[in-house]
């Protein structure tokens, strides 16, 4: 179910995406409008992960720098039956993570020193589970695209203000409409990349539990994130908005509202579906992961 209704957004937002370049120019802005959405994709498609990870200082470690981090991924990759990914620390205080690359072969997962300095090893565990189950769904290249159509819709509707597309006799709305679609058209894009995200966050976090078999431990670590993120400003989130959606937890506002304007769904519902995958998996319905602190410092 949840395939079919993101296979419905992604066709909704380009439809959007045309129907924005035809009220501008008829076919021909339609035509424009097509090429420039392949364009910016491909674009997105090659160089995307590298842009993500360096609007957040994401550096790269292995297996010397940090042990126990890399061990814990290393480990996720073989059970998911994945490439072992790259693997990033962002310097933030902030405790989040995300995963990025446009296929399995090409991924990498990072998280912040703040989630390695404040979950247990068994959360950093079921962090990192969710972020390879985005790698395996192909999440990570899906969120690319759409957040590169949002921007190029916001994009053509500018295009529309600066450049007369409301006086434009070929646009078939007038004045009125074409004020409307500027206004209208980056909101309704923003919203269906919204619904996507939240309707992925569920899926990934089923296949984080069902990767590391320790679906309660992802619950409380999704308990202290969202907690933290209250508190924790993540600076180079509230700098690149767009890249929200990535994160396990909005970086942004760590608002838990499950509704029609959140990036997540509410970290509640989260746990109450990881509480009853728990049960379907016969897994212990509470985690020992708060009895075990974290020892060795953020990068292990």
């Amino acid at each position: 179910m949840n395939t079919l209704r993101t296979g419905l957004l992604m066709a909704a937002m380009t439809g959007l995406f045309l129907a924005v370049g035809y009220l501008l120019g008829r076919e021909t802005g339609m035509i424009i409008a097509f090429v420039f959405a392949a364009g910016t994709n491909l674009f997105a498609y090659w160089n995307a992960d590298r842009m993500v990870l360096s609007m957040h200082g994401a550096q790269q470690v292995d297996r010397a720098s940090a042990p126990e981090y890399y061990a814990i991924v290393e480990r996720l990759a073989q059970r998911a039956g994945l490439p072992m990914p790259k693997v990033y620390v962002m310097d933030n205080p902030q405790p989040n993570a995300f995963a990025t690359g446009r296929n399995p072969q090409n991924a990498a997962v990072a998280a912040t020193t703040g989630l390695l300095a404040t979950l247990s090893p068994d959360e950093i565990e079921g962090v990192m589970a969710h972020e390879l189950a985005h790698v395996r769904h192909r999440d990570t290249l899906l969120m690319t695209l759409t957040a590169t159509l949002a921007g190029a819709i916001s994009m053509l509707a500018n295009f529309g203000m600066f450049f007369g597309g409301s006086r434009d006799r070929n646009n078939p709305l007038g004045a009125l409409g074409s004020i409307l679609m500027i206004i209208l058209a980056p909101m309704a894009a923003a919203l269906v990349q919204m619904a996507i995200s939240r309707t992925r966050e569920y899926g990934a976090d089923r296949g984080g539990a069902e990767i590391s078999g320790k679906p309660m431990a992802l619950a409380s670590a999704l308990v202290k994130i969202d907690r933290m993120a209250h508190r924790v400003v993540n600076e180079p989130a509230e700098a690149n908005p767009a890249t929200a959606p990535l994160f396990i937890i909005n970086p942004l506002s760590g608002r838990g509202m499950d509704n029609l304007f959140s990036t997540h769904p509410a970290t509640e519902n989260r746990i109450a579906a990881l509480k009853q995958i728990a049960q379907e998996m016969g897994a212990p319905s509470a985690s020992r992961a708060d009895a075990q602190p974290q020892r060795g410092g953020p990068w292990g």
